[in-house]
């Protein structure tokens, strides 16, 4: 292969996984029409169509697909020589890239992220916040921030942040006038706000007395994004979930109110989670002992 070739075929992977010419011109500091004649050389260089291309998408053909796949596992080597680098180097340093889900973020991340920054200034952190569980190896994640519950068998996982209970709430305003629901049962009856994890609706967990049920409540509104639910949920548009650390203050203040809080259910909380393997790069292994610290987690 012409060495010239691998600044276009990392350019055709990340047009890839964002599916859009301008938001990876915008990752790759190039513009969309530079990027896009790139992908053009690459495609009469290998003599094949890569991306089926309209106004609106971008899609990977079905051989490249197949290349894509191939590709990628280069690249993450090529990705894991680099990072081998930070051994050699007095400080953590390099891009650490995080998929996580946003509420995750809002929970565990964020709230200490400025420390994090001023303690490794040679760490790039990249989160990627998405409902979805993805493939760390193939989509050049280091690793993943998720609730236990969720995790695959085969990766290495560290608690960050302790137990959480999730908490059913609703805004006065679309209480006022309604019979409040006693039983989980009762939610049938309520305009109720729900999240999409993945393909599937989240079915609404409870658990009292050592009885647990959930239910696959009806309502107005399906998202995937937390602020907007939580935002939904506190214009009094129905009754919603969320983790009760996220939403204390609104609970203090009046301006949520809880339903149903005999039943809440609690949870084992986010975990830090990478591929099974000897070798764990070092800034990588910053973040954890930071974030494990800060959090006062105990060591998986």
């Amino acid at each position: 292969m012409s060495p010239d070739l691998l600044p276009l075929i990392a350019a055709f992977e990340r047009v890839a996984h964002h599916a859009s010419f301008t938001r990876a011109a915008s990752e790759l500091g190039v513009s969309p029409s530079a990027l896009s004649q790139n992908l053009r050389t690459l495609e009469k260089r290998l003599g094949v169509r890569l991306l089926d291309r309209s106004t609106r998408h971008v899609g990977v053909t079905e051989i490249g697909q197949r290349f894509l796949l191939s590709a990628r596992d280069g690249l993450a080597t090529l990705a894991t020589a680099v990072g081998s680098l930070d051994e050699l180097r007095d400080q953590p340093s390099g891009l650490l890239r995080l998929t996580l889900s946003r509420t995750a973020a809002d929970l565990v991340v964020l709230p200490h992220l400025t420390p994090f920054l001023e303690a490794y200034p040679a760490i790039v952190l990249e989160l990627d916040c998405d409902n979805t569980l993805v493939d760390l190896v193939a989509n050049g994640f280091d690793a993943g921030i998720r609730l236990g519950e969720n995790l695959a068998q085969d990766v290495v996982a560290t608690p960050l942040g302790g137990a959480q209970r999730l908490a059913t709430i609703a805004a006065p305003r679309y209480l006022k006038g309604r019979a409040g629901p006693r039983v989980p049962q009762d939610l049938l009856r309520h305009r109720c706000l729900n999240v999409r994890l993945g393909e599937s609706l989240y079915r609404w967990e409870y658990a009292r007395d050592g009885h647990k049920i959930d239910i696959q409540v009806g309502g107005a509104l399906i998202t995937r994004d937390g602020d907007t639910l939580l935002s939904a949920i506190r214009s009094g548009a129905g009754i919603g979930q969320a983790f009760e650390s996220q939403v204390q203050d609104d609970l203090v203040a009046g301006r949520l109110v809880p339903v149903l809080k005999p039943w809440w259910p609690k949870f084992p909380g986010f975990y830090l989670y990478h591929p099974s393997r000897a070798h764990i790069p070092r800034k990588l292994s910053a973040f954890i002992d930071f974030f494990r610290q800060r959090l006062n987690a105990e060591p998986a």
